[in-house]
């Protein structure tokens, strides 16, 4: 299908379709058509069916406009994707590429393969002699499937979409040409005397955009809170149906009471207001010389009354609302009443247009590539076809001379050129070999002066391992027994006691730890459904446990022997090997599932950097120890043990009550104190798999998976993560535990 020189910018939103169709005259951006399609419910209404109300806006709207012959830019809702901006360092623009894929492996969370994705360099970078040294490179992401399922609506209704864009992103290119384009046009950016920010607030029906910009740099986050709330918070209030809370939000000084109704919304108005300072709050702390001079707020829901005014009044800016734009021709469409009451909604619109029609600041798109791909193929099939056959034509002539010449060679005239070129290469492999030798030489000895030189953090390393495994180990907790002190047996027999005798501590280095798992992956897999089995992990009917990913590379192997004497054998189930799995292999594995009789097992080290300062907790994911195993299945044996507050009798000398008859009389008084104590000893090994990681390491990790559980809940279109959720992404980063 022939495309023209326009472009249609479509948003869908909640509430309604909107569309506007802008073409470029001399110069200037003008529009020459624009629709706005309400759906009979919103979308996210329980009772309203989204696919057919977007099916039918979308016919409505080809209807009027002739088929939809156009370029088409469409827009996604900012929490279905994922904007990134990183800083990368000093390098050539052509590896810029390289640099990005491997950003994006780190920056997303899901498979490159399942996510769909494109970047650009930031305006205002600083390009010499081909080098980027002062930029800023903005990395889009969605995944593949929430791609194909926004545009599936067009495909249905045969429209080919050229742009997939996220709004937010859209509105930054309507507002950096349309208010911002001067600065952008003749100023440098100076990261150190930066230009004022705008704050942009776009209030959708279920969520809000805010974008904080000051035309070179972005910073975006989308808020769960919408004009929705407004007509939910009526709902319940004033017990009224949902359309009319509607009607009477968007009509609300007309109502009976008006001052009844904002004082219904009021709890509404100040979850916005803290929503926006708290973002706010949080872009100035990351950016301490952004200078935020005004805030533009767009959407219909702006035109509630006494909106606009409220948030300038609570936050401190002047606030502008867009409704005019001001580098937009085209009075035709501009001054139609229709367009002019729901001029706020078509800021997003605007921003696709614009980067239809080359002009806007940020041009990378998320249509999925295989999608592109099938297009030129379709395009350009003719022209592959006659490629094919002046190939074919090429290769035959080139085969017929190269023949002829293959003909008039012998072997005899290359023979001794041929033997010279021989032994120059293999005294050429000969030094090569000795080069490489030396190589190897030269990289170990610098290895060993790095860890000869090496600074506190790696040097302490060994300690806090020892450290870290004698605060894991459990230890039971006894009433009338002091911490850290050993009971009487009288006072706790040895059969009762929980704790875990150490007696050796074993290490070894495997370059690669592959074959070393390989012949323990089924004691590791029996081992997992047994502690599971015995601390009542259950599943869904029908959910298969997932495998634990095989470790590999360089690994410490640990290994723990030890024994207890925790196996009355009135206790079934729970003594003997089930008493190790319980309380030793769950300290090593998940600590917070331990039982509340033993001690709080909970890592704390303290900064190898600065001792003085307080100690700091770590999991033992975090610290480095992962994939732990009791060896083997072994059998309790009885042991005798020596007492060590016994006496033995004092040896007979002749007289009356002294001797083995005053020996034996003391050894049938019930209060004297036995020779040994009998008790079910029960001995284990237990490995561990151990990979060092610094002080610094750790707290970038802990930093870094609070970034990734944001990431992730933004793209999930979740508020903030908890604290819980962030250590669960951590240890999920840190060790791949069974």
């Amino acid at each position: 299908m022939a495309k023209s020189t326009s472009v249609w910018g479509i948003e869908i939103g909640q509430s309604a379709l909107k569309a506007l169709r802008c073409t470029k005259v001399d110069e200037e951006v003008v529009a020459t058509a624009f629709d706005y399609i309400e759906y009979p419910k919103i979308l996210s209404q329980p009772e309203a069916d989204p696919e057919e109300l977007i099916a039918d806006a979308i016919s409505q709207l080809m209807e009027r406009n002739e088929g939809m012959t156009d370029k088409i830019c469409i827009s996604v809702p900012g929490q279905s994707g994922l904007s990134k901006f990183f800083k990368p360092p000093p390098v050539e623009v052509k590896k810029i590429a390289d640099l990005v894929r491997y950003e994006a492996r780190q920056q997303i969370p899901f498979e490159l393969s399942d996510v769909v994705w494109d970047y650009q360099m930031m305006p205002g970078s600083m390009v010499e002699d081909g080098y980027a040294l002062d930029s800023e490179v903005g990395l889009f992401a969605m995944k593949r499937e929430q791609a194909n399922r926004q545009l599936a609506p067009f495909d249905t209704a045969n429209l080919e979409v050229d742009v997939v864009q996220l709004a937010p992103i859209a509105l930054y290119n309507m507002v950096a040409y349309d208010r911002l384009g001067e600065r952008l046009d003749g100023e440098i950016f100076n990261s150190d005397d930066p230009p004022p920010s705008s704050v942009i607030l776009s209030i959708g029906t279920d969520s809000s955009d805010l974008i904080v910009t000051n035309g070179f740099r972005i910073w975006q986050r989308s808020m769960p809170i919408g004009g929705n709330h407004f007509t939910r918070q009526l709902t319940k209030d004033l017990k009224m149906t949902f359309a009319k809370a509607e009607h009477i939000k968007r009509n609300a000084r007309e109502a009976v009471d008006p001052k009844l109704i904002f004082q219904t919304m009021r709890p509404v108005f100040n979850d916005l207001v803290t929503e926006v300072q708290r973002s706010i709050g949080f872009f100035r702390s990351i950016d301490r010389k952004a200078d935020i001079t005004e805030l533009l707020i767009t959407g219909n829901t702006v035109k509630m009354p006494g909106l606009a005014a409220y948030l300038g009044k609570n936050l401190g800016f002047e606030v502008h609302t867009l409704d005019r734009f001001n580098r937009l021709g085209g009075d035709d469409v501009l001054a139609i009443p229709t367009f002019r009451d729901n001029a706020t909604t078509f800021a997003v619109c605007y921003g696709l247009c614009l980067q239809g029609l080359g002009i806007s600041q940020i041009h990378a798109s998320l249509v999925p590539q295989e999608i592109i791909t099938q297009r030129m193929i379709r395009a350009k099939k003719p022209w592959t076809v006659a490629g094919l056959a002046i190939l074919m034509f090429g290769m035959s002539a080139n085969f017929y001379f190269a023949q002829n010449s293959w003909q008039e060679s012998h072997d005899d005239i290359w023979k001794s050129a041929n033997s010279a070129v021989t032994s120059m290469a293999n005294y050429a492999n000969e030094h090569r070999d000795t080069d490489s030798e030396l190589e190897k030489k030269l990289t170990y000895l610098n290895a060993v002066g790095e860890e000869i030189t090496g600074d506190a953090e790696n040097r302490v390393l060994w300690m806090e391992l020892i450290r870290g495994v004698n605060q894991i180990i459990p230890r039971g907790v006894y009433e009338g027994v002091e911490p850290g002190q050993m009971p009487s047996p009288k006072d706790v027999p040895y059969e009762d006691r929980i704790d875990f005798q150490i007696t050796s501590f074993e290490t070894k280095y495997y370059e690669d730890i592959t074959e070393w798992y390989d012949k323990r992956k089924k004691r590791f897999a029996d081992e997992k459904a047994d502690w599971e089995k015995l601390m009542d992990i259950t599943r869904e009917p029908g959910e298969v446990p997932a495998e634990p990913e095989p470790p590999t590379g360089p690994f410490w192997v640990v290994e723990l022997q030890g024994y207890h004497y925790y196996n009355n054998p009135e206790r079934v189930g729970l003594d003997g090997n089930n008493h190790t799995r319980k309380y030793l292999t769950t300290a090593f594995l998940d600590p917070s599932r331990l039982p509340d009789d033993v001690a709080n097992r909970i890592i704390r080290l303290p900064d190898p950097n600065d001792p003085s300062a307080d100690l700091i907790e770590y999991t033992p994911a975090e610290l480095g120890i992962s994939y732990p195993l009791m060896l083997d299945i072994e059998t309790a044996i009885e042991e005798k043990i020596p007492n060590p507050e016994y006496e033995p009798p004092l040896a007979g000398v002749g007289t009356v009550g002294v001797g083995p008859v005053a020996g034996a009389a003391a050894a049938a008084d019930p209060d004297a104190e036995p020779e040994f104590f009998t008790a079910r000893r029960m001995d284990f090994a237990f490995q561990f798999l151990w990979t060092p990681t610094t002080h610094s390491q750790r707290m970038e990790a802990k930093e870094a998976a609070r970034l990734k559980a944001e990431e992730e809940a933004a793209l999930r279109g979740e508020e903030t993560p908890t604290e819980e959720t962030t250590d669960a992404t951590l240890d999920d980063t840190v060790a791949a535990t069974p």
